[in-house]
């Protein structure tokens, strides 16, 4: 497939055609992807027991993780364009397939597991490639107005996709909910096509090697020399580290324990959720904040305090109140931090530091889960709240010890 190349962007990001189109692809895939998610859930619910249905939802996470950095050599390799548009056309086909088989027989846990399988082996070069894309249809100046507008699509789409998944079932069951997945990333297959992108300047080395491995070697050789993106890692990876496991066991269990139910953590998500969505519309609304490597660093560190603040709250309006803040600060360092990595990237190496970046957060966060449980249980909740926001409140200081993250601007 040719890509259509287009010359340097004028008009601001939220403004181009070309960049809304994308918009739209994204959104409408994101939005599959919450419907397939449920849809996956409750059809692997009723079908096996618990412990078959948690096998099932978890096939994805291997393949994902093991791929991944190859993932990234690929985007770079073929085209960020090419690589989602085939990314989503194998996703769409897939979750399709499945439906009809589901309305036509009643095959088991099988198929399930086979499209959870599918889905971590495409989102391993899909998440790569779509980091990617944004510097290949729009300015290096509008990179930041972009990345908000990618959160405020990706909140969007995490609102609206679970009762979209949850009246599909309502109407026909798993099959009516996996077809309507299929028809949403369908949907965002001729905006991709329609969306048309830039040539860009290279690094001569960055591909072209004799094999994949070489170019793999390379982009982890452009991130651990990078001045900004070495340290840059490291700060996302504390940060991640530090701040999932609050979110999602600790927050469970800070509800439990507080006698707040299902209702009150319901209302601590939805104050976190306003609090990012704020953060995202922000940096699309200014596209530029100054000194951003300092205002991370600033960020970062304030929100780890509110983090520890969260496990001490004792009661239901405070808590709110403080997970909005989580989600206002946590949200714009996190949407600074993809920002400074698009912008600071030669964009020949966008691929593989993207993967990398993505490698980080799921191979590291996911160990905060399991542990916050442990902990909380033998040592109660404050202690494993204060922790975790003193991991987080590390990520922060990493900005403002290193000199070059901490003088870092975004263009614009």
């Amino acid at each position: 497939m040719t890509a259509t190349l287009i010359p340097p962007a004028t008009a601001r990001a939220h403004r181009d055609p070309n960049v809304l189109r994308w918009l739209g692809a994204f959104t409408a895939s994101m939005l599959g992807d919450n419907v397939y998610y449920l849809a996956l859930s409750w059809a692997a619910v009723q079908t096996g027991t618990p412990a078959q249905a948690g096998l099932v939802m978890s096939v994805s996470a291997l393949p994902r993780a093991v791929l991944l950095l190859g993932g990234g050599v690929l985007a770079d390799r073929l085209g960020p364009r090419r690589v989602v548009i085939g990314s989503d056309a194998v996703r769409c086909a897939a979750v399709l397939v499945v439906a009809a088989l589901l309305f036509l027989t009643h095959p088991g846990l099988w198929p399930l597991a086979l499209l959870a399988f599918v889905f971590g082996t495409v989102d391993a070069v899909f998440m790569p490639a779509v980091g990617a894309l944004p510097a290949r249809i729009t300015g290096k100046d509008q990179l930041a107005r972009v990345q908000g507008m990618r959160g405020l699509a990706i909140r969007a789409a995490s609102v609206v996709g679970a009762p979209l998944g949850g009246l599909g079932v309502a109407l026909g069951g798993a099959p009516a909910a996996f077809a309507l997945a299929g028809a949403l990333i369908a949907l965002s297959l001729p905006l991709l096509v329609s969306v048309r992108v830039r040539d860009l300047p290279a690094d001569p080395a960055a591909i072209g090697g004799s094999t994949a491995w070489s170019d793999l070697k390379a982009g982890l050789r452009h991130v651990r020399r990078h001045r900004v993106l070495g340290p840059l890692m490291i700060a996302i990876a504390l940060g991640d580290l530090g701040f999932v496991g609050p979110l999602n066991v600790g927050l469970t269990l800070l509800a439990d324990h507080r006698g707040w139910g299902a209702a009150g953590m319901g209302w601590i998500l939805a104050g976190f959720g306003t609090g990012a969505g704020a953060a995202s519309l922000l940096l699309a609304a200014r596209g530029r904040l100054p000194r951003a490597g300092l205002l991370t660093g600033c960020a970062c560190t304030a929100g780890a305090v509110a983090v520890g603040a969260l496990g001490f709250v004792p009661g239901l309006a405070a808590a709110v109140g403080t997970a909005l803040l989580v989600g206002l600060l946590t949200g714009l360092s996190g949407a600074l931090c993809g920002a400074l990595l698009q912008t600071q990237a030669d964009p020949a190496y966008l691929g593989r530091v993207t993967a990398v970046s993505s490698l980080v957060s799921l191979g590291l966060t996911p160990l905060s889960m399991p542990f916050a449980a442990a902990a909380a249980g033998a040592f109660g909740l404050g202690p494993v709240y204060a922790v975790s926001a003193a991991v987080c409140g590390l990520g922060g200081l990493v900005f403002l010890a290193v000199p070059a993250l901490r003088r870092a601007e975004l263009p614009g």
